[in-house]
């Protein structure tokens, strides 16, 4: 080529890495149904062998106290994907007295803004794979939400009828669950080969630990930890298998990736340190593993003990798409917060905020810092038989989550000013809920 020819090759392929340079980061969110926070071995557990997650944490930011802020799935779910307690979008609308199921007719309101949505609309190809479960009928499916395509399950794997949908087709039922793994996989990266052109979303939302357990031939009978442990090592086979996509396809540096679970875990699963399980507001129901992987953006290796919560996403997947005002995506006050320089370390922390955490219409517990506050809690726990009941505790229960994660040692008589302040702030954002939650919560708001 003639040196007068390089100069207009020049200029295109340095137009070419200006542009990429400006183009925001894909944002990939894997979600694990009913993992528990001890069941990586990043978090602790040696039975269970996690070599991409391991390395996710070894390469990024592993976070020891993220929660999400209900603990089962539908309000888990619907805060991660809007930013929002579940608790605003309305009692019948969303089943808050327990989960959606097939007999429900709706589903996350027409009235919220996903982060799908919000990302589509700044130019990001968007696809769910995976369980849904907040709504399984138009308008409440993912298609209505922002996703361009989806490829899935309506609801959990353990309810009826069991269907595989891609977009609004049933194209299996009942469902093979012991290839579901691999399938999810299989499709998250086609998608990530087909959609390198422009940023992307992808929202991997695994069907599994969650019950009836299915791995495929390849992982059955392979764990030390039974057939729970087979599942979880075929969930970590699977991030792999993303992670080398995204290198095979040049996009690994343009990419974050996060992963977390919906709740802790159920009948199986360790919660590691933490009291309690899934349907619990103690932490073992609700802080789970948190896991950030964005190679050149995250110095490998950091550990963070400041709370974070799924609520955070939204604003944080705005701020990464460039979205300098996150809450401008929606007419809709966000309880979450961008904590976007946190998590790249450009901010050793970020500021204290205040957390809530709910069981159906019930706020139960809350944190705000290394302080965690019981208000109210189930005369008898989910999933235990009894009649249940929502008691208010008569003396607030403070623990110091950052040195107690079992909360074991009650601390309200020695800060009663700790409870005070908690109380207050917590009284001020019930004001903020709709009539329903306040009333249900009406002790909360007396005192």
């Amino acid at each position: 080529m003639k040196p007068s020819h390089l100069v207009p090759v020049l200029l295109l392929l340095g137009s070419a890495a200006q542009a990429a340079s400006k183009r925001p980061p894909n944002v990939v969110f894997i979600f694990a149904d009913d993992l528990g926070y001890g069941d990586l071995g990043a978090y602790g557990n040696r039975a269970i062998k996690t070599p991409n997650l391991d390395r996710m944490a070894r390469e990024g930011l592993k976070l020891t106290s993220f929660y999400v802020t209900a603990p089962v799935c539908t309000p888990s779910r619907a805060a991660l994907m809007t930013g929002r307690y579940a608790a605003r979008m309305g009692k019948e609308q969303m089943a808050l007295d327990n989960v959606l199921t097939a007999a429900n007719k709706t589903g996350l309101p027409t009235e919220e803004t996903t982060v799908a949505t919000a990302l589509k609309a700044r130019g990001y190809s968007t696809m769910a794979i995976g369980k849904w479960h907040l709504g399984h009928l138009p308008p409440h499916q993912p298609l209505d939400h922002g996703f361009d395509h989806w490829f899935g399950i309506p609801y959990s794997n353990d309810m009826k009828p069991s269907v595989l949908m891609r977009d609004r087709a049933e194209i299996e039922q009942p469902v093979e669950q012991d290839t579901l793994t691999r399938r999810y996989t299989e499709e998250a990266v086609k998608f990530i080969e087909g959609a390198k052109a422009k940023p992307f979303f992808l929202y991997l939302a695994h069907a599994m630990p969650h019950q009836p357990l299915h791995a495929s031939e390849a992982f059955r009978g392979k764990s030390a930890a039974g057939i729970y442990g087979d599942v979880v090592e075929e969930l970590d086979w699977s991030v792999g298998q993303l992670l080398v996509a995204l290198k095979k396809q040049g996009v690994d540096r343009q990419t974050v990736v996060f992963f977390s679970s919906d709740n802790g875990p159920w009948f199986f699963g360790s919660p590691g340190p933490l009291r309690g399980r899934k349907g619990w507001t103690y932490d073992g129901g609700i802080r789970v593993p948190g896991l950030v992987w964005a190679p050149g953006r995250i110095r490998p290796g950091q550990i963070s003990d400041e709370p974070v919560a799924s609520i955070d996403f939204f604003p944080s997947a705005l701020a990464l798409a460039g979205e300098a005002a996150p809450q401008s995506a929606t007419k809709l006050p966000l309880d979450g917060r961008d904590v976007l320089p946190f998590l790249l370390g450009k901010q050793k922390r970020p500021a204290e905020h205040l957390y809530l955490f709910f069981d159906t219409i019930f706020l139960q517990t809350a944190r705000f810092g290394r302080w965690k506050l019981h208000l109210q809690r189930w005369s008898v726990p989910r999933y235990v038989p009894g009649k249940r009941e929502n008691v208010v505790i008569k003396r607030a229960e403070l623990f110091d989550a950052s040195l107690d994660p079992g909360e074991s040692y009650e601390l309200s008589e020695r800060h009663p000013d700790v409870v005070r302040e908690l109380r207050a702030k917590i009284k001020e954002k019930l004001k903020t809920f709709p009539a329903e939650i306040q009333e249900a919560n009406a002790p909360l708001l007396s005192e």
